[in-house]
């Protein structure tokens, strides 16, 4: 019956995931971690499972109409690059103390995006950024730390977007959701590559797959319609809740 505890994380996760953009591989790694999962095996039981919930993710947010296909090329294929190299190298260093770096660095960002839906106006777009090398870096920068930390596409790519551009969020989340598939696969990908050093544990990857692919179009359908300030408000406070606690317990 394990598997269903693991279903209904899958659940909240994506809840989570959807509607803010990210979560799914934070909180269930951290699920994962807690339980005593090496920080390897709980990655690649992840991403496993988020090629099923970000395929459904992607495909919800698709037809509501939440992406920027634009941008979600330009993300998806660095990305990728990112997670195969990442997971390849979990696959034999444990990177799990360098977490606090990357906490440090998205509670800032989270600081960012709290103060510019609180005080700032300003008008930028995601479609104008001219250097295409600044989506390039953020894909793959986004991408190896997703794999070689057991989540991160999403706390890292989203909130950079939302505090640099004046993007709609919904359609960052969505955006940022559905690249996440092409994350997924190359991370898995690299995981399995190297599967004779990880133990994968197939009940922990089918029930976090079912609950977030359950879980994905009602979330999808809920980003759509939720006001665009209050909702950049509760993807800051997550960023600063969620990394403030990884930073206190290091």
């Amino acid at each position: 019956m394990n598997w269903i505890l693991f279903a209904l994380a899958g659940s909240v996760a994506q809840f989570v995931d959807g509607t803010l953009g990210m979560g799914f591989g934070l909180l269930s790694s951290t699920l994962l971690l807690t339980l005593g999962a090496s920080a390897a095996l709980s990655s690649t039981a992840v991403h496993m499972a988020e090629i099923c919930t970000t395929l459904a993710s992607g495909a919800s947010h698709w037809h509501a109409e939440n992406i920027d296909k634009n941008v979600l090329r330009r993300l998806a294929i660095p990305g990728g690059v990112g997670a195969f190299l990442g997971a390849t190298f979990l696959s034999f260093i444990d990177l799990t103390n360098g977490r606090i770096f990357v906490s440090t660095l998205l509670l800032f960002l989270g600081f960012l995006l709290l103060y510019r839906n609180l005080f700032s106006n300003q008008q930028t777009n995601a479609i104008e950024i001219k250097n295409p090398r600044f989506l390039t870096y953020l894909g793959f920068t986004g991408g190896f730390i997703d794999a070689a930390g057991g989540g991160g596409w999403g706390p890292l790519v989203t909130p950079t977007l939302l505090s640099t551009t004046s993007t709609e969020p919904r359609k960052v989340i969505g955006t940022v959701s559905a690249s996440e598939f092409i994350v997924a696969v190359a991370a898995s990908t690299g995981f399995l590559i190297n599967f004779n050093r990880v133990d994968i544990d197939w009940s922990v990857v089918g029930g976090l797959a079912l609950g977030g692919t359950i879980m994905a179009p009602i979330a999808a359908r809920i980003v759509r319609n939720l006001p665009r300030k209050q909702l950049g408000l509760f993807v800051a406070l997550a960023i600063i809740a969620i990394n403030g606690y990884r930073i206190i317990i290091g």
